[in-house]
């Protein structure tokens, strides 16, 4: 049998340049298709927009119980006599709008002087409400001011300020339904004899509701004051997502409730267990998409020696079934 010599041998490198597309066939399970991709995107997107509610709520009620703490850190930093003063002066400008038919239309030098009333902590908070039957616990900022009532309630001008006592009438409104914060979402579920507390430097008010009214936006009767009278109302939009008009839920002053006292600073604060859940499930999740795209997506190195050894086996194959023809 004549020996072949006209054979050639090439190197390891220039054998796997030539038969590349075999090794691509090995491993083109590594590259994600088009619909793995699209898959990942939508589900990413999905699982954002649903979290996101739920995400922002905390996220506002975290900083909003921060805010809370904060004040009651103040009030009980701040020397008695000063906050009693501080409340005279709001007794005493609760008196002089007894006298002003206009009160609702405020001027600039109006609001200016309202704004100084019960500002404590300087950033615009005057107290807080709580509402045991619905989970809600706020801070009370001056003003009706969209950026406030975006994240928190808000006090509304021209009704009284929310230190109690004869002749009072205080209007507290929140938003209801943002994707944000749930605020007053749920006012509604408030029934005749739910009650509520207004917290105000360093005193807490009970109220028991005694009316729920819905009127039109422009309707202030109901926000009248009442000679005699301790009042406070609750505001908000009505019907759910559609808002052409208002919910009113009025309470009246009751004695103080001994087994339902106010939260402390202490109490306001989110539980640990809460915060690590709300912040470390996301971001474990987010790690693992990425560790799933990564590894869908990186191609493996090429190991030299394990394709020649591959392609000297099939070549021997073919040669042998070569020689075994001739």
């Amino acid at each position: 049998m004549t020996q072949r010599t006209d054979i050639q041998y090439e190197s390891a490198d220039q054998t796997v340049e030539r038969n590349r597309p075999i090794a691509d066939r090995r491993f083109k399970h590594g590259r994600p298709s088009a619909t793995t991709v699209v898959a990942v995107v939508v589900l990413v997107t999905g699982l954002g927009i649903i979290a996101y509610p739920t995400v922002s709520d905390w996220w506002n009620s975290y900083h909003q119980s921060r805010a809370i703490a904060t004040y009651v850190a103040a009030v009980e930093n701040t020397d008695p006599e000063k906050l009693e003063a501080m409340r005279q002066e709001a007794r005493e400008y609760n008196q002089r709008l007894l006298k002003d038919g206009n009160r609702f239309t405020m001027t600039e030098a109006e609001k200016a002087e309202y704004k100084k009333l019960l500002d404590l902590t300087g950033n615009g908070v005057m107290g807080y409400v709580q509402i045991n039957a619905i989970n809600v616990d706020y801070p009370i900022y001056h003003g009706m001011d969209d950026t406030v009532l975006q994240i928190a309630v808000g006090h509304l001008e021209g009704t009284s300020l929310p230190v109690g006592g004869p002749d009072c009438h205080t209007a507290i409104s929140g938003h209801r339904g943002l994707p944000s914060a749930r605020l007053f979402t749920d006012l509604d579920r408030l029934v005749e004899g739910d009650t509520f507390t207004i917290t105000v430097l360093d005193e807490t008010m009970f109220y028991e509701v005694d009316q729920i009214r819905i009127v039109e936006p422009s309707d202030l009767s109901n926000l009248e004051i009442i000679p005699g009278g301790d009042y406070a109302t609750l505001i908000t939009c009505t019907p759910y997502g559609i808002n052409t008009h208002r919910m009113l839920v009025r309470g009246h002053r009751i004695d103080d409730i001994l087994d339902s006292q106010a939260v402390t600073a202490g109490a306001i604060q989110i539980p640990r267990y809460i915060a690590i859940a709300a912040v470390g499930v996301p971001m474990l999740f987010v790690f693992l998409i990425g560790m799933l795209v990564y590894y869908r997506t990186r191609r493996p190195e090429l190991d030299k020696e394990a394709v020649v050894s591959e392609l000297i086996d099939v070549m021997s194959k073919r040669d042998s079934r070569t020689e075994a023809k001739r």
